[in-house]
């Protein structure tokens, strides 16, 4: 019998929030907070693991006490969306057969654009969504190319790499990308403010 692929989830969300002027990662958005928005997405759309990578302050949620959730913490944010990355793939079992990159300031990411990631796996190495002709996250990583979030360094995370070896990707088409939430009049918009 074959065994079923494994697709983890590695959520990024251990940035110092300088432009959203405060602790981003508990701003709320109808009743829960941004990350748990972003969590509750990975675990329901059967992400497992689900590598949380968080500041070294954020304590895990109370509803989130599921054992697929591994919460990872960063000592360094200052050195950018590239370390983030690295702990998190770091973290991941041996047998995560793939990995879809989330950030933890997109709480309005569709489940049907990590659906399309995860039916789209095969053809590449790598497996991103593009809406306008751009390139972003979420991006899906097969296990053969773990080694590139190695590559970049600073808060760039994989946007480089993407654009510099299109022979390693799939584009999956969505109308558009979910805004992130950088700055309280993000939230705001979000919010219908």
């Amino acid at each position: 019998m074959e065994r079923q692929q494994r697709v983890a989830a590695v959520v990024l969300a251990a940035g110092e929030s300088r432009r959203f002027g405060g602790r981003k990662q508990l701003a709320e958005l109808e009743g829960r907070t941004l990350l748990e928005h972003v969590l509750e997405l990975a675990r329901s759309g059967g992400l497992d693991p689900v590598v949380a990578v968080v500041p070294v302050w954020l304590t895990r949620p109370a509803v989130m006490e599921d054992p697929a959730l591994r919460w990872v913490r960063n000592p360094h944010p200052e050195r950018g969306l590239s370390h983030s990355l690295q702990l998190g793939f770091a973290a991941l079992p041996h047998d995560a057969d793939a990995a879809v990159i989330l950030l933890g300031d997109q709480p309005t990411i569709r489940p049907d654009a990590v659906r399309a990631l995860i039916a789209a796996r095969g053809e590449r190495p790598l497996v991103a969504t593009r809406a306008a002709g751009r390139l972003a996250a979420p991006v899906l990583v097969e296990r053969s190319h773990f080694s590139i979030v190695d590559e970049p360094s600073g808060d760039i995370g994989l946007r480089e790499l993407l654009n510099a070896h299109p022979e390693w990707v799939l584009a999956v088409e969505v109308a558009q990308h979910a805004p992130d939430v950088d700055t309280a009049a993000d939230l705001e918009g979000l919010r219908g403010g």
